[in-house]
């Protein structure tokens, strides 16, 4: 490892710290929970019925209700649609979602998956009509029809009609269709006749979602759960909350999609046309070990989309899957965190595909993992070679480059000079082995993102790891360690390890002396505290890589003879004997004579002054 290449590390090093500092998702602040009254809410679509309602309060509800009044008694009643991934409960109070069950999927501790349920979400919807009455339509009771089995495109679906009868052809229907194999409910909300009764102001949808904690790492769930919105011009964003103050957030513009998203989860609503604007809000207390986050939205929708018969939607209940969102419209993979700018493309063209090409021949994620390090090394063998070359060299020229510093023991900028001569003259490039090292980059950042929201790593067991999606826990500490934890990451400590293993190898043809020398053993030790509590899949697939480059390193050094790198390099000194620097080494000796020069004018102004004096 050459002086250049010790800065090319130092950058990455860098670059990685930044990364994480500024592009991962933010940590929660802790908070005093305060103290709160206990009260007893009671929404409406839990209200038992316990028998026919008395007269004076049908009387009362009509009244209320105008027009709609003769559909606001009667029993709530359950119906499912279910296919293979879904098991979803519907209420005839309402004709909403009541509970949402993931099939494929389980909790933390074993638990059957429930995504949403009344007990912790509710979905509202609500217009206006046209005496100034506001109508929720969980005030309504619907009448259910029997679910019928249609041929889709998505081939057979599941269909469940309810409709609350005003009058002859004047009526609220809800129509949910859930296609097999789906994660993707449709939903077509019509108001029949309705157009002399319903105001035209836009209709509001209110989803309140308390997340459900289904992630034993209840830190992490939180710094990965956004409420992830997308407008019709294909603007993205999101909030996150956090434990001081409720994050708000309001957009005055036509919206495709609004997604309550968990680490590997996410429960959504989409829109074939748009919303009309939304309100969203985020917040959650540091304290409450069984909420992750509260998100809450209010969406308007057109009423003119709903009189027409044009009032349709989709709702998601689903994994965090890129092979499964990115078939959803208005780039509603954008839910999976796959990093920024080009790390994402390096996730999407290379990492996943390589990754589910894998998943096809073997179940062991662990294999997997050293499988795919194997693959990317291979594609990145050219750069390896590249780099080890330049160190090659490095080391050949090693003595004349002593003897310049014993030549300018005292006199850095001399040896700098003398040094970038060296180089010039024997045709080497100093910035060869640093550029192989800084192109690896958007590897090594699209990595950081793959692994800890890779839905196919989580409860996927490998060696004493119970869960490559988390960290692993070799041993757990009594006390915590400021910026490291309470736990020994075994994985972690394996690829610190092997980091070091590996700058050793490289120090040995160095030409690098002093503090620059320490710190390339230093900065593994400093990445150790930054990736303790990261995914014990991305820690085994460094030590893995580490592991493996040691190897091509060590394969390609019996292909590299220093002796033909000599001769080369005396060729090169004949031929370029006479020639004069250019491109970058003739700036960079620029760059150094003109510090020098500088140097020399003060030290003179420096001394001219004592002489007066004297």
């Amino acid at each position: 490892m050459d002086k250049n290449q010790a800065i090319g590390l130092v950058l990455i090093s860098v670059m990685l710290i930044v990364y994480m500092t500024f592009f991962s998702p933010e940590k929660p602040k802790e908070q005093p929970k305060p103290k709160a009254t206990p009260t007893a809410t009671v929404k409406p679509s839990q209200t038992p019925v316990s028998g026919p309602v008395d007269s004076v309060q049908q009387a009362q509800q009509r009244a209320a209700l105008g027009a709609f009044g003769n559909v606001a008694t009667g029993t709530a009643q359950k119906k499912v649609l279910e296919n293979q991934n879904l098991k979803i409960t519907f209420d005839s109070k309402g004709g909403q979602v009541d509970e949402v069950l993931l099939k494929k999927y389980k909790t933390w501790n074993k638990k059957p998956l429930i995504l949403f349920d009344q007990t912790s979400s509710s979905t509202e919807i609500s217009f206006r009509t046209q005496d100034n009455r506001v109508i929720k339509l969980s005030d309504l009771y619907f009448q259910a029809q029997p679910v019928k089995t249609i041929n889709t495109k998505q081939g057979q679906s599941q269909v469940l009609a309810y409709r609350a009868e005003l009058a002859t052809n004047q009526y609220i229907e809800q129509v949910y269709t859930l296609p097999a194999d789906s994660y993707l409910v449709d939903y077509k909300l019509n108001f029949a006749g309705l157009n002399d009764l319903v105001a035209n102001a836009p209709l509001q949808f209110t989803w309140n979602d308390q997340l459900k904690k289904v992630e034993k790492d209840l830190n992490q769930n939180r710094e990965r759960s956004r409420l992830n919105y997308m407008t019709a011009a294909e603007d993205f964003d999101h909030i996150a909350g956090s434990a001081d103050e409720p994050e708000v957030a309001t957009v005055e513009e036509p919206l495709k999609w609004v997604a309550n998203k968990q680490n590997f989860f996410t429960a959504a609503i989409l829109a074939d046309n748009s919303f009309t604007k939304g309100t969203f809000k985020a917040s959650f207390s540091a304290l409450d070990t069984t909420e992750v986050k509260t998100f809450s939205s209010q969406l308007q929708i057109p009423a003119q989309d709903v009189l027409a018969g044009k009032g349709d939607f989709s709702f998601y209940f689903g994994p965090n899957d890129y092979q499964i969102l990115k078939q959803l419209p208005a780039d509603f993979q954008k839910n999976l965190d796959l990093g920024w700018g080009v790390f994402a493309w390096v996730n999407k063209l290379i990492v996943i595909p390589i990754f589910n090409f894998l998943e096809h021949y073997f179940t062991n994620y662990g294999i997997i993992i050293i499988l795919l390090v194997v693959f990317i090394k291979l594609l990145l063998t050219p750069l390896t070679y590249k780099s080890y070359l330049s160190m090659a060299k490095m080391k050949v020229l090693k003595p004349e480059i002593d003897a310049i510093k014993e030549k300018h023991p005292d006199d850095m900028q001399k040896t700098q000079q003398e040094t970038m001569k060296l180089y010039s003259t024997m045709g080497v490039n100093p910035m060869s082995g640093c550029v192989p090292m800084l192109l690896q980059i958007p590897i090594l950042f699209a990595l950081l993102n793959f692994f800890p929201n890779s839905i196919e790593l989580r409860q996927e067991s490998f060696l004493w790891a119970h869960d490559l999606s988390t960290y692993d826990v070799f041993a757990r500490l009594p006390f915590t360690i400021p910026f490291y934890g309470n736990h020994i990451s075994m994985f972690t400590v394996l690829m610190t390890l092997s980091t070091i293993l590996y700058t050793w190898s490289n120090n040995q043809m160095t030409t690098i002396q002093g503090p620059m020398k320490f710190y390339s053993y230093l900065m593994p030790f400093m990445i150790m505290f930054v990736v303790n509590s990261f995914a014990a899949g991305l820690s085994f697939y460094y030590f893995v890589s580490n592991i493996v480059t040691f190897i091509q390193q060590a394969i390609i050094r019996r292909f590299v003879d220093d002796n033909k790198i000599r001769a080369k390099l005396e060729e090169n000194k004949i031929k370029n004997k006479d020639k004069k620097p250019g491109g970058f080494q003739k700036r960079l000796q620029d760059a150094m004579k003109a510090a020098a020069d500088r140097e020399a004018q003060q030290k003179s102004a420096g001394e001219a002054p004592k002489k007066r004096k004297r």
